[in-house]
């Protein structure tokens, strides 16, 4: 079966570089080509590195032929030439406050394959392509948690942290959704519990957050609290012991390294017993405590929970979702997508390409 070898890297948003970059690795080891699309104005072109190498318009994008197009977002037009690969932007946090429909199982007749994270999203995606018998589904791993899994030069990430001062190391994240975030309500007691020098804390928010929320925190910065401002959270993820969280998709790739999480009145759906859910500040330091100690019900039900989310712990998810690619590009059996006649015309007029 032939490779493919021209890879388009189509990125929105600036956490697609985290996401895409292992990607380009695993496309570069096999020998084949990698070409980067920065689309809209969302994205910080400046991010690109000197050797990643940009296609700046749809002419050059039609003009090279990519033989598939690697996407971290929702969408991605239909008159880019190439198989459309969805790798996902984060996992499928499930919060109750949003449809399944709407979320992480949004079909939005876009793309070709779906590589996903684990069973409790394979599963969903299958029973989707069957239904819908236009795109086919691989089961792959995550391939922007490949470096969090890989212990090599590949996986050095460059970030000024704090000397390891043999403390343990708690991290807090948060998303930026008022009616979720944990940041607001734990700001006294973070205060309070950095003042007691237990432990180094690591903070670190969504680009999204309350500027006043952001610059509260800053505010506590000393030598037992550093806040951090990085598109990559990997390396806080690899060096944290514990994290405190509340329903953001970030704190699933930390408990997906064995690791636990404390979350604030977390409203995800489903069973929660991989978590230690709080709802009031007082309780925040009692559950770091437990969370450190790794209790065995704790740690049981953080493996079963793991072997549904994402059960490779290999760091080559990457090349996972390249051979997936070249399977898909050997398929024949699949319908041909919808016409997708309103979100196509919407593409062409975000990236004012009007041409056939």
């Amino acid at each position: 079966m032939p490779h493919a070898q021209r890879f388009l890297l189509y990125a929105e948003q600036n956490y697609a570089y985290a996401i895409l970059r292992p990607l380009q690795a695993a496309i570069r080891a096999r020998g084949g080509e990698a070409r980067w699309f920065l689309a809209g104005t969302e994205i910080e072109t400046s991010w690109l590195r000197a050797d990643e190498r940009r296609l700046t318009s749809i002419d050059a994008v039609r003009a090279w032929r990519p033989d598939a197009v690697l996407v971290p977002g929702n969408m991605v037009p239909s008159f880019i030439p190439g198989l459309k690969v969805a790798v996902f932007h984060g996992f499928n946090v499930s919060k109750v406050t949003r449809n399944e429909n709407r979320g992480h199982f949004n079909i939005r007749s876009c793309f070709d394959l779906y590589c996903t994270q684990g069973p409790n999203t394979t599963h969903g995606f299958e029973t989707l392509a069957e239904k819908h018998g236009y795109f086919s589904v691989t089961e792959t791993g995550w391939p922007a948690l490949d470096p969090l899994f890989r212990s090599d030069a590949a996986a050095s990430q460059d970030m000024p942290l704090p000397a390891d001062d043999g403390r343990p190391t708690v991290l807090l994240c948060s998303t930026f959704t008022r009616s979720l975030s944990c940041a607001p309500h734990l700001l006294d007691t973070v205060r309070a519990l950095r003042d007691t020098e237990r432990w180094h804390w690591l903070v670190q928010f969504h680009p999204k957050m309350d500027p006043a929320i952001v610059n509260a925190y800053k505010a506590l910065t000393d030598a037992n609290l550093t806040y951090v401002e990085t598109d990559n959270v990997l390396p806080l993820l690899r060096r944290a012991d514990v994290m405190v969280c509340d329903t953001s998709s970030v704190m699933l790739m930390f408990i997906a390294q064995r690791k636990p999480v404390v979350t604030f009145r977390n409203q995800s759906q489903g069973a929660r017993a991989h978590l230690l859910d709080i709802t009031e500040p007082d309780q925040l330091a009692g559950a770091i405590e437990t969370a450190l100690a790794s209790p065995p019900a704790l740690m049981q039900a953080i493996d079963a929970y793991i072997d549904e989310l994402h059960p490779y712990r290999d760091g080559n998810s990457s090349q996972r979702v390249l051979t997936a690619v070249d399977h898909a590009l050997a398929r024949n059996d699949l319908r041909p997508k919808p016409a997708n006649l309103i979100r196509n015309l919407k593409e062409r007029k975000k990236l004012g390409y009007w041409k056939p």
